[in-house]
């Protein structure tokens, strides 16, 4: 996510460096390198001319303190404005109604069901409301069935009328059961439409005045660059939506829609989308996101990341079994689930400072924690609780029975060793202080 942009602007940054002062000149210079970046990122023209000369202006009026050096003052502007940009504040949906209503609408192949049941699963587990998903593209043939899979894994209902070619009716419909079983949110998933198609526009039109929505999202696929853009000032004539939804941010995107979409529609980004696992659904934080394409990473998203997957209840248990010495492979195998549910480990690295560049070739696949999982599973019950016990022999076996090579056992022992090992000096100096604490008192 904005790799490319990333390392044109540290470029940018670099005619700076070694300058003593900020002048007009140099300034200049660094800007029309900083709006060659964000061309190429695909932003507008407009949008990152408007860009740059906010930063210039900013630049130009900024007395430089002596222990700051210009390329940090450059970096500080540009950050900020990027930011400012992107809405400068997180924007949350509004999800009060009897019940509430969130329209999802976008183009063809944007990920408006993928997203829907996104975001029922964030809805439901983190506000803890009753959702109810209502299937409305009757158009493409397997939508309804999609979102009926994808509802069976977060265990919510989805609504939908067999043979009804009407969405409007389908979505009057499931608002009119969600009352009656006193379901919280209705999340209409629409189908897929082409801008210049007007009986469709007309049709998301109608089916908004009708439904009365107390939010509307509109899906766009980061991927298309400029051209997200300019749909999304389509849609926004149609239905005046409240916030957008980019998809698809970790493909191979170039950053132009998420700068662009709203210095243009004046509508503020509200998730983003990666990967197809309901929980990669985010709140789009425009400073965080500044962070990021800057190269100075995402601690903080990563700590809430962290935090929606503790278990409290498991955390004291696995403290106790530590100060036993009894933590083994059965409560590693634990830990490692609850890293997986947090997004894939390239994702995650991404957000420590300057791990973006560092793993910039380094290919980590989504699946990097399978061979460490077949090797536990190749393990019997008595080897996991006591992995002290696993002898050359017993190597040799789980080798072989996880698709593996013994080293590759071998070295996830000793990595579990290390990870025992340093939760124990965890452990120990987090005691250790609360009893230097106590004895000050």
């Amino acid at each position: 996510m904005f790799e490319n942009l990333s390392e044109r602007l540290e470029r940018s940054f670099k005619i700076l460096k070694g300058e003593g002062k900020i002048t007009e000149i140099n300034v200049a210079e660094t800007l029309k390198d900083i709006r060659r970046a964000l061309l190429d990122a695909d932003v507008s023209y407009k949008v990152a001319k408007d860009f740059c000369d906010r930063v210039k202006e900013k630049a130009m009026g900024q007395n430089v303190l002596t222990a700051v050096k210009p390329q940090q003052m450059m970096v500080k502007i540009v950050h900020d404005e990027l930011a400012d940009f992107m809405g400068s504040d997180s924007s949350d949906i509004n999800l009060k109604g009897s019940p509430a209503v969130v329209l999802v609408a976008g183009l063809n192949g944007s990920g408006k069901t993928t997203f829907s049941a996104k975001l029922a699963h964030q809805v439901k587990s983190k506000k803890g409301m009753k959702v109810l998903l209502a299937a409305c593209d009757t158009f493409r043939p397997a939508a309804i069935e999609q979102l009926k899979t994808l509802g069976a894994q977060i265990n919510v209902d989805v609504y939908s009328i067999e043979g009804e070619q009407d969405p409007v009716k389908v979505a009057t419909s499931a608002i009119a059961q969600a009352r009656r079983d006193g379901v919280s949110v209705v999340i209409v998933d629409t189908a897929g439409r082409l801008s210049v198609d007007k009986e469709l526009m007309d049709e998301i039109s109608l089916m908004h005045s009708t439904v009365h929505p107390t939010e509307t999202l509109f899906v766009v696929d980061a991927m298309t660059g400029q051209d997200a853009v300019e749909t999304a000032k389509a849609f926004q004539q149609a239905i005046d939506f409240d916030g957008v939804v980019l998809t698809k941010m970790d493909g191979d995107t170039r950053g132009g829609a998420a700068l662009s979409i709203k210095a243009v529609t004046g509508k503020p980004i509200k998730f983003i989308s990666q990967g197809e696992k309901v929980e990669t659904l985010d709140v789009f934080h425009p400073k965080r996101i500044a962070d990021r394409i800057l190269g100075m990473g995402d601690v903080v998203t990563l700590v809430e990341k962290a935090q929606e997957q503790f278990d409290e209840q498991q955390a004291r248990a696995v403290k106790k079994k530590i100060a036993k010495n009894q933590f083994n492979l059965n409560d590693f195998y634990d830990q490692l689930q609850q890293v997986k549910k947090m997004g894939s480990a390239k994702d995650l690295a991404s957000m420590l400072p300057g791990m973006d560049k560092a793993l910039k070739d380094v290919d980590i696949p989504d699946d990097a924690y399978k061979g460490t999982e077949a090797i536990i599973h190749s393990m019997t019950p008595f080897e996991r609780e006591h992995p002290e016990a696993i002898n050359g022999s017993r190597r040799k076996r789980i080798a072989d029975g996880s698709g593996t090579n013994i080293a590759e056992v071998n070295k996830l022992l000793k990595q579990f060793e290390s990870t025992k090992k340093m939760m124990k000096m965890a452990m120990d100096g987090s005691l250790a202080s609360r009893l230097k604490n106590f004895r000050q008192r």
